[in-house]
């Protein structure tokens, strides 16, 4: 859904003065810019095939920081002093509609992808105003990790809704071998991954933040419902206290240092929690099942990412094919192998070979299918602080659930005035 929210302010940097233009001609150099490498060596690995195989149009890979919000800065830098320094952008697909909107990107021909491919609730992002404006290369969606020794023993199914999650708990910790352990974590410190555990909360409450009408509808009883599972989970400790400075590294070492019975967690987890050479202390004695919810599974909130072009780089055709070469399957399945990157095509979830080696493949796609996109709005830096402030303010116990949600709705209000 696609809001009337204001566009956000940036600054800028880099060469300047390229000429904007959509035409997806010339061929030659580019640069691909993108997040730190996260030490798996995906991106560079990924840039030099493709050099290898097209020395007349090499790509030089554009490290920005580890940081999303610093790489949407930078990004939107880049574009408003029209610099050609980035060609292929990775774009968070939280901010499509804001680069879209501005045409500090180029629209892409669709009849050249097999858009069909891919998984819907993606490729939706990668679209504004029914055109074409990147290609999704990389999806996300939560997943429930859970330690299934400990279920066994205490005999509970892994649960599908939230008071399933509280019973299970009960039952596990008062096992012998979870003393000292917690019941469930997210990621609650005051960041973008606090927005993706508070939507989800929402959505698998029956609510929303953002209307299919464009404006904000948080202030909610269905939201409230999905908050206050949140902050009841502080105030009983079935959510340990030190979880409100948790981003994703601390929860899944928490988890992996066998200190929690659940964990919400996307599926790169996967890998480091299964690791045999003594770093996991769980290797073996977990798995994963669908995000629970109010009254059944939950929600999750849509991750991803999407390659675009920017509307003042140069060589565009070059561009156009590398994007066409990152998407494809082949190096869809290279980046899941090299950086437990999960697929935008439906192909590689299906394949027999790789859901064998990848077990969470079937829950992944469920997750996906059915999750819902933070907002979709052209300010998105304004909009995610407003719910950021706002929820943390309930968390920690500053402001009620309903009061929160009151002031959330108020400022994403204003932000939504002409």
């Amino acid at each position: 859904m696609i809001s009337s929210l204001l566009l956000a302010a940036a600054c800028g940097n880099g060469s300047q003065g390229s000429q904007q233009s959509d035409k997806l001609e010339g061929r030659g150099p580019i640069t691909f810019a993108t997040g730190k490498d996260d030490g798996s060596g995906l991106n560079p690995r990924i840039v030099e095939e493709w050099n290898r195989t097209h020395p007349q149009e090499p790509v030089r890979l554009v490290e920005l920081p580890a940081s999303g919000d610093d790489q949407r800065q930078q990004m939107i830098q880049n574009a408003q002093t029209k610099s050609d320094a980035f060609t292929v952008l990775d774009l968070d697909n939280v901010w499509m509609s804001e680069f879209a909107a501005n045409r500090w990107i180029s629209p892409l021909p669709k009849e050249q992808f097999d858009t069909s491919k891919f998984l819907r609730p993606n490729l939706e992002t990668a679209e504004y105003r029914g055109r074409l404006f990147a290609v999704p290369h990389g999806s996300d969606g939560a997943m429930l990790y859970f330690r299934k020794d400990l279920l066994a023993k205490a005999g509970v199914a892994p649960p599908r809704t939230w008071s399933e999650v509280q019973q299970a708990c009960a039952k596990v910790l008062a096992l012998p071998e979870a003393g000292g352990m917690s019941c469930y974590t997210g990621q609650f410190e005051k960041y973008e991954g606090m927005v993706a555990n508070f939507a989800e909360a929402v959505h698998s409450a029956g609510g929303e933040i953002v209307g299919a009408d464009g404006k904000p509808h948080v202030n909610t009883p269905e939201a409230e419902r999905g908050l206050d599972f949140l902050v009841e989970g502080f105030r009983s400790g079935m959510i340990p206290k030190e979880a409100i400075a948790f981003k994703e590294a601390e929860s899944r070492n928490a988890f992996q240092d066998g200190k929690l019975v659940f964990t919400r967690w996307w599926p790169a987890q996967w890998a480091s929690l299964s690791k045999t050479d003594g770093s996991s202390s769980v290797a073996g004695k977990f798995d994963v099942a669908p995000l629970p919810g109010l009254s059944g599974p939950g929600v999750s909130s849509l991750g991803g990412h999407n390659l675009a072009i920017s509307a003042y780089g140069k060589n565009k055709a070059t561009a156009l094919d590398f994007i066409k070469f990152r998407t494809s399957e082949q190096q869809q399945k290279f980046a899941l192998d090299v950086g437990a990157s999960a697929p935008s095509l439906a192909s590689v979830y299906d394949d027999p070979a790789l859901q064998a080696k990848y077990p969470y493949l079937p829950v992944l796609k469920e997750s996906i299918t059915h999750a819902e996109p933070r907002p979709r709005v052209i300010n998105y830096g304004e909009v995610t602080q407003a719910i950021q402030d706002e929820a943390y303010r309930a968390l920690t116990g500053a402001k009620s659930s309903q009061q929160a949600l009151a002031d959330m709705q108020g400022r994403l209000e204003q932000l939504s005035r002409p």
